[in-house]
């Protein structure tokens, strides 16, 4: 059988989806997003974009938590399979392939995130769904589907708004043509102008948040001093009054009752001159705004994702958490019932027991994405560029934008493990190119192997 080593591979990581549907049902719950995500009132939301909300809305009428983490599970376990058929498609062995995807397969926090009532699982099939999409081959249809995929990554999180842009790049400096690179811009912005169309009904601005800039804010918190930033009248209320050294990490800033972020009034007000207060305060202080980032970034070296005891909501729970009166309602009339995340043993255990070492160390992972760059790069690979690029995008951008966290890191993973397979791979294209007697007299002329990849994929 020719994919016997990937069907092989997929037993266990089922059976590893398994322990979590009968170890932790209906699902896991994330503090306070995972009920805005649940709400009945469906409106675009003012911290994140409610694209996910969106799907968790088609759900509803089932009143199943469970049936929103099964499909995310297959979902995942369905991207596998496609990076493998792109690999295999692109001449890789079935164990080479089957290799690479183990870790879409096996990681701990893929699973967690699956199981939980969180948008990240559905970004990271329709992010790296796009890129397999264009990578295996491109044309005015491909590229207009992966526009589209990437726009409702955009509507979902935020940071998937720079992928498109950088996907166009990538087309552009490819030179596939105008054709695919201006299917894939008006095909993405479709979502995004319909999700920005219903934020300007609903609330009067054409955006996709009202909490870009409060994030900003929060990143400037770890270094901002007003002595040296001098901030008009207007913004000298959002100046931090704790020594920096005693201040909590930038997320903190945003709920907080110490947050001076809550003492200005309207959401959208609030956003307004916490963006501008950010950028005074990186144009004042731009060496504090890179050493904040670099610390954060030190991150990608640590080898444990949590110490055993860290206190962080990505570990599995050992004990049943009853939900908050302010949010129990929510989420027991999605469900119809109770909505409690349940620990049922022995599956729960088994499940937390893997946790602790079933997962890719981020150095690791940083390494393996430096070394599919540096490879593709030499080898002439030149498809590597769009996965690893927007790996790198995934992983470096958010403690620019806000602060580090953990989650942030994981949407990189199937995008680093496919750009090493296909640095790897014995040919960059194996698409079929006209003979020299077939070829226009320009494209014999210039016969590079790229340059006749190029006129011949445009």
């Amino acid at each position: 059988m020719a994919h016997r080593a990937l069907v092989i591979a997929m037993l266990p990581a089922i059976g590893l989806r398994v322990l979590a549907v009968l170890g932790f049902p209906p699902a896991l719950l994330f503090y306070g997003d995972s009920f805005a995500f649940l709400s009945e009132k469906l409106a675009p939301g003012t911290t994140r974009p409610s694209g996910y909300s969106l799907l968790l809305a088609v759900l509803r009428p089932a009143h199943s938590l469970t049936l929103v983490t099964v499909l995310q599970h297959l979902l995942g376990l369905a991207l596998a399979v496609a990076v493998y058929a792109l690999l295999r498609r692109r001449g890789l062995p079935g164990w080479g392939a089957t290799l690479l995807v183990t870790p879409l397969l096996y990681d701990e926090f893929l699973v967690l995130l699956e199981h939980m009532i969180m948008a990240d699982a559905i970004f990271i099939v329709l992010v790296t769904a796009a890129v397999v999409l264009i990578v295996w081959r491109v044309t005015p249809a491909t590229a207009a589907v992966g526009g589209v995929l990437l726009g409702l990554a955009g509507i979902t999180r935020t940071v998937g708004l720079p992928l498109l842009l950088l996907t166009a790049a990538y087309l552009l400096i490819r030179r596939y043509g105008w054709r695919p690179l201006v299917a894939l811009l008006v095909a993405g912005a479709i979502p995004l102008g319909a999700y920005a169309t219903w934020m300007k009904v609903e609330k009067g601005k054409f955006a996709l948040t009202e909490a870009d800039g409060n994030f900003l804010w929060s990143r400037t918190m770890s270094f901002a001093d007003c002595d040296v930033i001098k901030p008009p009248e207007r913004l000298a209320v959002l100046c931090p009054q704790m020594p920096v050294a005693e201040r909590p990490y930038p997320p903190h800033w945003l709920w907080e009752s110490f947050s001076p972020l809550l003492k200005v009034p309207g959401p959208a007000n609030r956003n307004q001159l916490a963006g501008e207060f950010g950028r005074a305060a990186i144009l004042a202080q731009p060496g504090g705004y890179l050493g904040a980032v670099a610390t954060d970034l030190t991150g990608l070296f640590r080898w444990e994702r949590t110490a055993v005891d860290e206190k962080t909501p990505y570990k599995l729970p050992a004990s049943e958490r009853p939900l908050n009166e302010s949010v129990r309602d929510v989420a027991e009339s999605y469900e119809g019932g109770p909505a409690a995340t349940r620990v049922v043993e022995p599956f729960a255990g088994w499940l937390r027991a893997y946790q602790r070492f079933g997962y890719v160390p981020f150095p690791v992972l940083t390494l393996v994405l430096a070394g599919a760059l540096v490879t593709g790069l030499v080898r002439r690979r030149w498809d590597v560029l769009l996965p690893g690029l927007a790996a790198l995008a995934l992983m470096v951008s958010p403690p620019f934008l806000a602060a580090f966290d953990v989650r942030y890191v994981i949407p990189a993973i199937p995008l680093v493990f496919l750009a090493l397979g296909l640095s790897l791979v014995a040919r960059d294209d194996l698409r079929p190119r006209p003979s020299p007697s077939q070829a226009a007299p320009g494209a014999r002329a210039r016969s590079t192997t790229w340059g006749t990849e190029r006129r011949t994929t445009g």
